[in-house]
């Protein structure tokens, strides 16, 4: 299977994604447990249905620790016992967040104020800023169909 459009060599996609990089790694600098950083973007590419960005997330994920058990259970949080309260705050605002289009009146309140009570500010920041992200990922690759599975930790940098 080939993607539709190569965006690792056009050229107005490497422009766009040199930008989307440098977010992350601002993001990823960012006092926002790097764990939950990658829980929300498996989870946000899981109801996205992006397999390209699913595969190399959960593969870093588990090359910096992440166990099986949690890697399994991602997509099924809520009746999960391996995460933390915090971490549970987090996949519930990523999936409120990717799934935006869904509700009416967008996020509801009580799901900030549960994330709110879990992470300041510079990791609310940082996690509005991860959902949109990974949310813009996961679009480009869908739109233009590109092929999971041959990722490897580090390869993009």
């Amino acid at each position: 299977m080939d993607a539709r459009l190569n965006l690792l060599t056009n050229p107005v996609a490497g422009k766009l994604f040199k930008h989307f990089n440098a977010a992350g790694r601002v993001i990823g600098e960012s006092t926002l447990p790097a764990a939950t950083q990658e829980l929300v973007k498996i989870r946000a590419s899981q109801i996205n249905g992006c397999a390209f960005c699913t595969d190399m997330h959960t593969k870093d994920a588990t090359a910096a620790g992440e166990t099986a058990t949690r890697l399994h259970l991602v997509a099924a949080w809520r009746e999960a016992t391996v995460f933390s309260d915090a971490e549970r705050a987090a996949l519930e605002l990523a999936e409120q967040g990717t799934r935006i289009a869904d509700a009416a009146g967008g996020v509801p309140d009580e799901v900030w104020a549960n994330a709110a009570k879990h992470y300041d500010e510079e990791q609310l920041a940082a996690l509005v800023a991860l959902i949109a992200l990974i949310n813009a990922y996961n679009r480009a690759n869908v739109i233009v169909q590109q092929p999971a599975g041959d990722y490897v930790p580090g390869m993009f940098g």
